[in-house]
């Protein structure tokens, strides 16, 4: 059978981008994925899919995907210009979603909280945030963004200076006693 030639056949690179599996980290093909959603095809049914989505737009550099699911009240501070070349400028490596609140298909708001990995000016970055989505007229829409920040080391026990007495008891500094077994263990 010959096709006709008005059909106009896919190119092995367009054939191998819609194979290929989708950047935002699902495992699927990236025609399955964040791909119909970009393109406007189909909406996102939770806000953990809007942000893999959004996510996945900063890789491809679809800034009018990312401007079209920023919540209207939110889009008034958007830079487009920045966005795009933090965008061109970054090598996406992966995403790690590290929690979803809410944001099911039957809810009205919903937070993710992710790390995306990337490279920019030969440097590898962390992007950790909490984000917050909203649906508005039965669509997700990214509501805000705060980055989340490392939590300090508590010590469990107050740390002993090597001058200080030894928290055994002994009545001799630290560094002349348990601290000598200490090093002489490791």
């Amino acid at each position: 059978m010959t096709e006709h030639p008005a059909m106009e056949k896919k190119s092995i690179m367009e054939e191998t981008v819609e194979t290929l599996d989708c950047p935002c980290g699902s495992e699927q093909p990236y025609s399955e994925c964040c791909q119909p959603l970009i393109q406007g095809e189909r909406a996102a049914e939770t806000a953990e899919q809007m942000m893999r989505s959004r996510y996945t737009a900063y890789t491809k550099v679809a800034m009018d995907y990312i401007l079209e699911t920023t919540h209207p009240d939110q889009r008034e501070g958007y830079d487009p210009e920045s966005s795009k070349a933090w965008a061109e400028e970054s090598t996406w490596h992966s995403l790690e979603v590290q929690s979803v609140d809410k944001g099911g298909s039957d809810d009205e708001t919903g937070e993710v909280t992710f790390l995306a990995h990337y490279t920019q000016d030969g440097k590898t970055y962390k992007h950790h945030e909490r984000a917050s989505f909203k649906k508005e007229d039965g669509r997700w829409y990214f509501y805000d963004g705060e980055p989340v920040m490392p939590k300090p080391y508590v010590r469990e026990q107050p740390k002993v200076g090597r001058n200080d007495p030894c928290h055994c008891g002994s009545g001799k500094k630290y560094k002349k006693c348990c601290m000598r077994n200490e090093v002489q263990a490791s």
